[in-house]
């Protein structure tokens, strides 16, 4: 894992932490969405990590004309086998790329839904299981961008993170740069499969090994219930949510070779598992307030277990 790591590392400079949690998201069994400005390495990243971890990989560019049946697949007729035939769509994969995922209409959005929580999909009456692992990583550009749709709650709330892409510092950008003018050197070496799609399986398996002490789970308990009381938010945090921050606390020991959870890890992912799941009230939109800055505020307030 460390190896994996690594080279996403060297490869995507200046994205560590990002790096990190798209891997913790992988083992919890969760799905990402990136959200940045284009040209920032969002399908770079996503990419790179398919070419490492092997399986089937697909991408789809999302566009505002695409169909349900684009993604999922449909049903036509073979007029030389005399019967209707099934046509699996890309979203039969282990990786999913759903690039661009705020560029297509509510309706394609929403075909999305059975698939990244059941990890089934629907064609004609007929349900179809998907590849295990099922791992979908969507990107989208910032939502006051023209030509956008903001996806709604409930497809929010099946990402187990939403990871913030920013632009690089100086000297991060500096190495890019460096990196691009050698890069015409290795071009078409793609990287090797470091894992495989059992190994991500077996890895999983260890979550269920990974302790959570009681005054953990109070913690995690406490600072969900804090976002249903502050009147700074019209929404707060679903016990879905609560979930998401204990599964994501338990890969985060695991990519850090513990077997037990500290509250270091769950302030970690307490960020990206509940940033996209809170809605703010109107009166802190208007004052520029972010649901990171209330998140931040929330677990200063709370005591942290010993």
């Amino acid at each position: 894992m460390e190896h994996l790591l690594g080279y996403m590392e060297k490869e995507l400079i200046g994205q560590r932490q990002n790096i990190r949690l798209l891997v913790a998201a992988l083992l919890a069994g969760g799905h990402v969405l990136l959200e940045g400005v284009p040209g920032i390495g969002k399908t770079k990243m996503v990419r790179t990590l398919s070419h490492l971890i092997g399986g089937e990989s697909k991408r789809v560019q999302f566009t505002p004309d695409m169909m349900p049946s684009d993604i999922i697949g449909h049903v036509v007729f073979n007029m030389q086998l005399n019967h209707f035939e099934t046509i699996k769509g890309p979203i039969f994969a282990n990786l999913l790329l759903a690039d661009e995922i705020n560029r297509t209409a509510p309706k394609t959005q929403a075909a999305l839904l059975e698939a990244m929580e059941e990890h089934q999909v629907t064609i004609q009456g007929v349900t179809y299981p998907l590849p295990e692992p099922f791992f979908v990583v969507a990107t989208q550009n910032p939502v006051e961008y023209e030509g956008t749709y903001i996806l709604p709650e409930a497809q929010l709330d099946r990402f187990l993170f939403k990871l913030n892409m920013q632009y690089p510092s100086y000297d991060h950008e500096k190495q890019i740069l460096k990196q691009h003018l050698v890069q015409a050197e290795r071009l078409g070496a793609l990287p090797l499969p470091i894992y495989s799609m059992e190994d991500i399986l077996i890895e999983r398996q260890k979550l269920n090994d990974v302790v959570v002490d009681d005054s953990l789970v109070d913690y995690i308990t406490t600072l969900i219930r804090k976002t249903r009381e502050t009147t700074r938010l019209q929404l707060g945090a679903s016990s879905r949510a609560g979930i998401a921050v204990l599964q994501a606390s338990k890969a985060w020991a695991l990519l850090d070779n513990r077997m037990y959870v500290t509250p270091d890890d769950v302030k970690t992912v307490a960020r990206p598992a509940l940033r996209h799941r809170l809605i703010l009230s109107p009166q802190v939109e208007l004052e520029g307030g972010t649901s990171d800055q209330i998140i931040d505020e929330t677990l200063a307030a709370i005591p942290v277990p010993r």
